[in-house]
């Protein structure tokens, strides 16, 4: 993982429109459901995409994506953090570490299992590879317990994967720690 930041998505490539649910942002439009799946967003299913609360408040911020209740009435980025904080209580940490992701050019996809939080794809990769990289994030000064941080590496190492530890810290700056078994012979 290259620590070189590209230049951000244009924002004028795409404007997407989404209805705010309980899972994320459901998008329906047709051309902004390819766009955005072709590029690493959401979940399709039932010609629906679903996107992430992270992903919609990335999309967001970029002005790629406008979202309103069902009602129609408009959601801003802040009601859409509040709703993201209501089904997450670290929701602003996973965005933030999402963003940092995204903004570096890399494709950013929800984790699995023992507390992995993304998916990490090179750049180009997606689509064509699997995620040589799985994210664990965490807060500064949160605890997090050995268990959990053992348990990950156990799953990555089976699945031939590296795992990275993305602390936030105080200021929301996000650092990047490679995490691997230590063996004494």
């Amino acid at each position: 993982m290259s620590s070189e930041k590209e230049n951000p998505i244009c924002t004028s490539e795409l404007k997407a429109t989404g209805i705010l649910s309980q899972d994320g942002v459901m998008i329906s439009e047709r051309n902004s459901l390819d766009v955005l799946s072709q590029r690493g967003y959401g979940t399709v299913e039932k010609d629906e995409l679903t996107l992430a609360f992270y992903e919609a408040l990335f999309l967001v911020d970029r002005q790629m994506l406008s979202v309103t209740t069902k009602k129609g009435e408009e959601v801003n980025f802040q009601s859409l953090l509040q709703a993201y904080e209501k089904v997450d209580a670290d929701a602003w940490a996973h965005y933030t570490v999402y963003r940092d992701l995204r903004s570096r050019g890399y494709v950013v996809r929800e984790g699995f299992g023992a507390a992995i939080d993304f998916r990490i794809y090179e750049r180009g990769a997606y689509g064509k590879d699997t995620a040589p990289f799985l994210v664990l994030s965490t807060q500064e000064g949160q605890p997090l317990p050995v268990e959990d941080l053992g348990n990950a590496v156990d799953q990555i190492q089976s699945l031939k994967k590296e795992l990275i530890l993305a602390v936030m810290n105080r200021r929301g700056e996000i650092v990047y720690y490679s995490v691997s078994p230590l063996s004494f012979k």
